[in-house]
């Protein structure tokens, strides 16, 4: 089987959890059994994570078939079907957990991230994820977020320079750093810079930063920074954002808000696999 680099990390998933064998399930179900199986939600949710969710039955059985009900970014109501599954017995209950712990982990990204967004009405500012990711699931979990409706920051370091308060301790100062930036980084990547005072601003928009990260701004100080700003300056507001804050900080004009809760604090949605055998 060729396998990419995303079912080499499905496949190690299944390898976690079945080991050498599914002794349960092979001392009680007879081999050549066979049946079918609906995920239902137990809550309301937006739906992400169908691909690996139909992936993982792919790698550990190809008899397995899976109809995917909703589409991913779908509002999917609780206890309505979004995946029916049919095939070997064995098959689908030994790729159930790691199968639900996917979708139920990206459902709960996009489903969160969905309730942030509609705190954005009436705003022109974006949602952005940050880096705060899962080790080896970003490419999931950065889908689960637009399918969400925010979108993505960049993916690692090698696809935007964002010059943060290490780096500039290195370098000895912001001037020196988007200077340095210009000189060495190719010309179609931006350069954003993290600051955290208003003279940070000032000094990031002199030496020519296209987008300024403001770091645990308050909301007077966000006000200000949109006044400071000028010319095609971007301004990215971070640090201190949950629920109950960023729509107030959407407010004060800032361009963008990233928000690595997204990612590492968004709880698991209660999906269940009900069979039907």
């Amino acid at each position: 089987m060729n396998m990419n680099r995303m079912d080499i990390l499905l496949w190690l998933a299944v390898q976690e959890d079945l080991g050498h064998a599914d002794v349960t399930t092979e001392a009680v179900v007879d081999d050549g059994k066979t049946g079918g199986a609906v995920v239902i939600g137990r809550q309301s949710f937006v739906l992400s994570g169908t691909w690996p969710f139909r992936r993982v039955f792919e790698l550990l059985d190809p008899r397995v078939t899976v109809e995917e009900l909703a589409r991913e970014g779908d509002f999917v109501r609780a206890d309505i079907p979004v995946f029916r599954l049919e095939g070997p017995v064995r098959s689908l209950l030994t790729g159930e957990r790691t199968a639900l712990n996917f979708v139920q982990r990206l459902s709960g990204i996009a489903t969160f991230t969905r309730r942030m967004v509609e705190q954005l009405k009436g705003t022109t500012c974006r949602l952005l994820d940050t880096r705060k990711t899962t080790p080896l699931w970003r490419s999931f979990e950065k889908a689960a977020v637009r399918h969400g409706g925010a979108f993505n920051h960049r993916f690692g370091l090698y696809d935007g320079v964002l010059i943060k308060d290490n780096h500039l301790a290195a370098v000895g100062g912001i001037a020196e750093a988007v200077r340095a930036a210009r000189e060495r980084a190719p010309h179609t990547l931006k350069i954003e810079v993290e600051v955290e005072d208003l003279d940070g601003l000032r000094e990031a928009v002199a030496a020519g930063a296209d987008v300024v990260l403001l770091d645990n701004f308050n909301l007077d100080m966000l006000r200000e920074a949109v006044k400071i700003k000028r010319g095609h300056t971007l301004l990215e507001a971070s640090g201190g954002v949950n629920i109950e804050t960023v729509q107030a900080i959407a407010r004060t004009g800032v361009d963008f808000i990233s928000c690595g809760a997204l990612t590492h604090s968004a709880g698991a949605i209660d999906l269940s696999m009900e069979f039907e055998v």
